[in-house]
């Protein structure tokens, strides 16, 4: 028996951003709040060329206080949710009633998480190998929390700020191998560590200290493709462009 011919029209079941994609590129400007190149690698990666989507890194300064949240993954979605807020501010503000696309602003913070103490850029060289020895041999998770704003999305009926239309958490568990002093300080004066969430990459050379990972690679990466590719269609199909 043959299959029938699919229908043009993306149903509104699609767990993916896949039958979408045409529709979200002509109807939306889409703008990254990070300066990530893995985020924008990602970006790319869904379909998006890098003429199709604009970097705006945040001014936010991340500095919640860790203490005030219930777990790890919860700081990690606020932190998101606050770097897009802070772009989506600034151009809702400068676009309302002006402009033809609806803007979608996409925030992302990923962390560490070792045993509940948040892991997240390191200092200097020597923080970076300290971290790195904690996580040596052992099982950690990153979270990566992200959050989606659209022009028209809802507001605050308080003050008219911004409220996210996309906002969650996805964890990845990862194990480590066990590395000797002298892998660590080889890969620490690589440099590949310095901006990094943990003090690695797994993307890169930091790879290659994974032993496995159970749950999504980019969410490690620092962007959750399919959870966000699911969230963006939902936004698609609750006509939120």
């Amino acid at each position: 028996m043959s299959a029938s011919s699919p229908s043009s029209t993306p149903s509104d079941t699609s767990t993916t951003l896949i039958p979408h994609l045409s529709t979200l590129k002509s109807s939306a400007t889409l703008i990254l709040a990070s300066k990530s190149p893995r985020r924008q690698e990602i970006m790319q990666l869904m379909g998006f060329s890098p003429d199709e989507f604009s970097v705006m890194p945040s001014d936010f300064p991340e500095d919640l206080d860790k203490k005030a949240f219930a777990n790890p993954a919860d700081y990690a979605q606020k932190n998101a949710e606050l770097k897009a807020l802070d772009i989506a501010t600034k151009l809702f503000r400068e676009v309302d009633g002006e402009v033809k696309n609806t803007i979608l602003v996409i925030g992302s913070d990923t962390i560490v998480d070792l045993d509940g103490t948040i892991l997240e850029k390191p200092d200097d060289e020597a923080h970076a190998h300290a971290m790195l020895s904690s996580l040596s041999g052992r099982q950690h998770l990153v979270h990566s929390g992200v959050a989606v704003f659209s022009s028209k999305g809802p507001r605050s009926k308080t003050n008219g700020t911004p409220l996210p239309v996309v906002s969650f958490c996805e964890s990845t568990r990862v194990t480590f191998a066990t590395l000797t002093s002298e892998e660590i300080w080889s890969y620490v004066r690589s440099g590949e560590p310095m901006d990094k969430a943990g003090a690695y990459g797994i993307q890169g050379l930091g790879g290659q200290m994974v032993r496995g990972i159970d749950g999504c690679y980019f969410t490690v990466m620092g962007l959750p493709m399919h959870r966000l590719s699911a969230a963006l269609a939902q936004v698609i199909i609750k006509g939120l462009l």
